[in-house]
């Protein structure tokens, strides 16, 4: 399960790196999207990973068989906070796409 979540992260990790450098602003802002994305997986996995555990105590149970809940909610907030400025970094880049006439990210078309 390990291999598969740090597979996971290392593949949105890349992924929104490369993304960051494209010329495009669209391209730059869903990169960092994945970037966010891979952090909050990253965050959630160093709250442990637990499988065929209840998710609630009982009596006589084992404190360390479940997963610490700071973790998960610091990505609840992360996944609501990503959210708002990705919709705040698409209003600009609109914005910005109307009064340049480019989606470049510094503004010019490169030379044909």
């Amino acid at each position: 399960m390990e291999l598969v979540l740090s597979l996971g992260i290392g593949i949105l990790t890349a992924s929104g790196v490369w993304l960051i450098l494209r010329p495009r602003t669209y391209q730059v802002i869903i990169g960092l999207s994945l970037l966010s994305y891979a952090v909050n997986l990253f965050i959630f996995g160093v709250g442990g990973l637990k499988k065929n555990a209840p998710p609630l105590l009982t009596d006589g149970a084992d404190i360390t068989s479940f997963a610490d809940p700071v973790p998960q909610s610091l990505v609840l907030t992360a996944i609501v906070i990503g959210f708002a400025t990705t919709a705040l970094f698409l209003v600009v880049m609109l914005a910005s796409r109307g009064l340049t006439g480019t989606d470049h990210v510094d503004g010019k078309e490169k030379a044909k």
